[in-house]
């Protein structure tokens, strides 16, 4: 569905199931950060008001996606750890384009449909591939929503821009993704 063209290694799982405390914290600043980033978009489109009012439903979906991980923490008897650098995901951002505001707010839609795809496809190694029963029905319905947020974000990017030259583009933040990716998946954390 993604076309990402570096799947994760399934053994991923194993290192972030070896330190749940880590993972879950990870994941529920990356969630913090996904909400951040629906508002930010926001303020750059307030003349499309069907579209802010989807991220503003975005925003509330991954806050809530935010709070459910906290309270897995706080259930478990984890410490719930400072904010953390994401090294992935400001390694995406070098790919944006600064150029016109057609052009940068098409590859912001697309900055974060692709950090909802590599995300939706890390919850589904999890889901497949962890002991943790709890966890893989989370993980499970999170890859859901995940998906539903990747589609969102291309289908704002196709509508606010030429599709033909998105498509294109997307293509281009497809290979970009792959060639960083491959230095990732050795560390608890989400997309680490």
């Amino acid at each position: 569905m993604f076309k990402l063209k570096l799947p994760t290694d399934p053994r991923w799982a194993n290192i972030a199931e070896g330190n749940i405390g880590e993972i879950l914290t990870d994941h529920a600043w990356c969630e913090q950060k996904a909400a951040t980033n629906a508002i930010g978009l926001i303020t750059m489109l307030p003349e499309y008001p069907e579209i802010v009012t989807e991220l503003l439903a975005i925003a509330q979906e991954e806050l809530d996606h935010f709070n459910q991980v906290h309270e897995i923490i706080k259930k478990r008897g984890y410490t719930f750890g400072r904010a953390r650098k994401d090294d992935y995901v400001n390694e995406l951002a070098k790919f944006i384009i600064q150029g016109s505001r057609e052009d940068l707010i098409v590859d912001k839609m697309l900055f974060a449909a692709m950090i909802e795809a590599r995300s939706c496809e890390r919850f589904k190694v999890l889901t497949e591939n962890i002991k943790d029963e709890e966890l893989k029905v989370f993980y499970k319905e999170l890859m859901i929503s995940e998906a539903n947020h990747y589609t969102t974000f291309i289908g704002f990017a196709r509508k606010l821009g030429d599709p033909e030259k998105v498509n294109q583009r997307w293509e281009e933040w497809l290979e970009y993704e792959a060639g960083i990716i491959k230095s990732y998946g050795n560390k608890e954390t989400i997309h680490g």
